[in-house]
């Protein structure tokens, strides 16, 4: 069977497919004959859970550090805690009710119990309620733990993927994203071409193909299921012929980027967190553009501390050795939605309460973030930028912050290093006043994506568009050039982070332009970089 849908990333894929567990949590209330029976279930699902848990500590412990990894062993506390574990055993009892409803009400009654505490730090801990009784009740339910049902890699198949899961995908057990829903912006196919893997969009497959052989074609778009022989041998043959053209752009790595002509080019990478940063230096980026520091919310149950921020942010910059690594401040909203933030429902998410305009009116959330990246900038070649910014006014107050947070360092006699402060261009608002912006900040980074979306009154993320979805449009790349000048006249250095800058058709373009600087997915890193090394702009 092949199916055609719509490409967001090349490569062939070639393995099982696996359709992603969504987790269910629409629990019913059902009566039980033996209420003891049902006791026996909850105890045997909680100890399940525990040793879920600690599995997920361990694996923590070694990807981001005891002080991330600290909030499973805190959950494995809560499950033993005696009021929760009665409140369950009494409602099956009292109910004769089954234990996946008992455990659902007793995580809702405790969460609202704890949200509406007066101590802040009690407030936090509703979400680790509401998180570990949906752990017991999936594991009541069977429900796949991780969304994978595989432990070897997999062709992943979903209705649609949204930020807050893909984040906590086991990376390893993936070979290629295959969504119905979802669009070529969306931050699946951002992830996808993270990762270097082929993803696709638009492919209405069946729902018995569970473990199943296909192929995946991210060059025209196409999902074969069960493959006949001469079929697998042609597929395999294609990849092999990829993967070798992968190993000779190896050679490109320790060579500068820089035209035939000997203009120098700054080319970075784009990360979502500490793990990407072995990626970055295995493809040979100059620093780090991006920092996607919106995914420390993400992956956590509650706000992250000062401390668990600092860590990740340090540990970035120490691992990147004097390299600039540029942050982005806390990018939340739109189609990136965190719980403990209670965003209330709005119906224009993308032109709604989201990234700075959260950070001016939680100052000491901003503040809490700002403090980290001050104190790691002591340990590395830090630079934080401001995402969504449409007036000057709002960078002279997020100046006014800095100020305040840098004296509170100094106060406490805590060291910090010389940052580098700049925006993101990503509205026409801002581009109107990057002559004026440029007075204010040491440097743009272009965010394409956003910039393409509000200029051509496109939502990204709405699949139905991608037809008029055209970041080559003529109004984006007048802007980009604006940008550039304007910048340029002011002092301010300008980059492009969003994913046009890994578009090589563009790259000639964007160098005649006068851009400094390209941040793209470290997989691109050296096509970008082959691309560069092509061009004379003496012509």
């Amino acid at each position: 069977m092949e199916l055609v849908g719509k490409s967001v990333f090349g490569g062939v894929a070639i393995g099982k497919l696996s359709i992603y567990q969504k987790q269910d949590n629409v629990v019913k209330r059902v009566k039980v004959d033996d209420v003891e029976a049902e006791v026996t279930r909850f105890q045997t699902a909680k100890e399940t859970a525990k040793t879920q848990l600690a599995g997920l500590y361990d694996k923590a412990l070694k990807e981001v550090g005891e002080a991330n990894a600290m909030v499973f062993e805190v959950h494995q506390m809560m499950l033993d805690d005696l009021d929760y574990v009665e409140s369950v055993e009494n409602i099956i009892r009292a109910q004769g009710v089954n234990a996946e409803y008992a455990v659902a009400t007793t995580g809702d009654n405790f969460s609202q119990m704890f949200a509406a505490m007066d101590d802040e730090y009690m407030r936090g801990r509703a979400a680790d309620i509401k998180d570990i009784s949906n752990r017991v009740v999936d594991v009541l339910s069977g429900a796949s733990a991780g969304g994978i049902n595989s432990t070897e890699p997999v062709i992943l198949l979903a209705e649609d993927l949204a930020p807050s899961e893909t984040v906590q995908l086991d990376k390893s057990l993936v070979l290629s994203f295959v969504t119905k829903l979802g669009s070529t912006n969306s931050h699946t196919a951002i992830l996808a071409r993270t990762m270097n893997i082929p993803a696709l969009i638009g492919i209405n497959y069946p729902e018995d193909v569970e473990g199943k052989m296909g192929i995946v074609d991210g060059f025209i778009g196409k999902l074969i299921i069960d493959p006949d022989e001469e079929t697998l041998k042609k597929y395999q043959k294609k990849k092999e012929e990829e993967e070798e053209k992968a190993r000779l752009l190896l050679e490109l790595k320790g060579k500068e980027n820089v035209t035939l002509d000997g203009t120098k080019v700054n080319l970075y990478a784009n990360i979502g967190g500490v793990g990407d940063v072995a990626d970055v230096l295995k493809n040979d980026a100059g620093g780090i553009g991006l920092f996607r520091s919106e995914f420390l919310y993400l992956e956590s149950s509650d706000y992250p501390s000062e401390e668990d921020q600092f860590k990740a942010y340090r540990t970035v910059a120490e691992n990147m050795a004097g390299k600039k690594v540029i942050i982005r401040t806390l990018d939340i909203g739109a189609d990136k939605q965190v719980d403990y933030f209670n965003l209330k429902k709005e119906d224009n998410p993308a032109m709604g309460y989201r990234a700075i305009r959260i950070c001016l009116e939680r100052i000491e959330v901003f503040k809490t973030q700002l403090r980290a990246l001050w104190r790691a900038s002591y340990y590395g070649k830090i630079s934080v930028m401001f995402p969504m910014i449409i007036s000057v006014s709002e960078v002279i107050k997020i100046k006014e912050i800095v100020e305040e947070v840098k004296k509170e360092l100094s106060d406490q006699g805590i060291p910090y290093g010389e940052v580098e402060i700049g925006v993101m261009i990503e509205t026409p608002a801002a581009v109107m006043i990057t002559e004026e912006l440029a007075k204010e900040v040491d440097f743009f980074s272009i965010g394409t994506n956003d910039l393409t979306q509000y200029t051509l009154a496109i939502d990204r993320q709405n699949p139905a568009l991608d037809n008029f979805y055209d970041s080559h449009h003529p109004a984006i790349l007048k802007m980009i050039q604006m940008t550039v000048e304007n910048g340029h006249k002011g002092g301010a250095w300008v980059g492009i982070c969003g994913e046009l800058g890994a578009d090589t058709t563009l790259t000639e373009t964007f160098l005649r332009m006068g851009v400094d600087e390209l941040s793209v997915s470290p997989s691109r890193v050296l096509s970008v970089r082959n691309a560069i090394r092509n061009i004379d702009l003496s012509k």
